[in-house]
């Protein structure tokens, strides 16, 4: 069965449009957390922002990656949410709140993909804190 190659100018586009993408992500987490933007994109949004057919984002991702597009945009949230977890002068209200969750749906989506609460996650941070300094004062 004969196979036909892909043109090396389609394959840099797909690769283009993959790192358009993450770069966006990354960027627009970054506004939600700092304030400068309310609410969280969709995929279409994100599509719009790129000038391409949610459709063909998708499948662009999938082809390059094989990941979908939220695979990438729940991680930098998530990677945003331990950052966040880590300040305990913020409440984990406070922190959904500034991802633009409610406290239920943040708990939820951090325990779907930490395996653990956001409380449990700080309890562990705090316990390996209070591990490194007792071992810091033992020495």
């Amino acid at each position: 069965m004969p196979t036909t190659t892909i043109p090396k100018k389609i394959l840099a586009r797909q690769h283009e449009i993959t790192a358009d993408y993450q770069r966006l992500v990354v960027a627009h987490v970054a506004d939600i957390v700092a304030g400068r933007a309310t609410e969280m994109f969709e995929i279409r949004d994100f599509a719009s922002v790129m000038c391409i057919h949610p459709t063909h984002l998708s499948n662009t991702l999938k082809l390059t990656t094989g990941q979908s597009p939220c695979f990438f945009f729940e991680a930098q949230i998530m990677e945003v949410s331990r950052q966040l977890l880590r300040d305990t002068s913020r409440t984990v209200a406070d922190i959904a709140a500034n991802l633009t969750y409610d406290a239920s749906n943040f708990t939820k989506f951090f325990k779907r993909f930490a395996g653990c609460t956001p409380k449990q996650y700080r309890e562990q941070i705090w316990a390996e804190r209070r591990a490194a300094t007792a071992e810091l004062l033992t020495i």
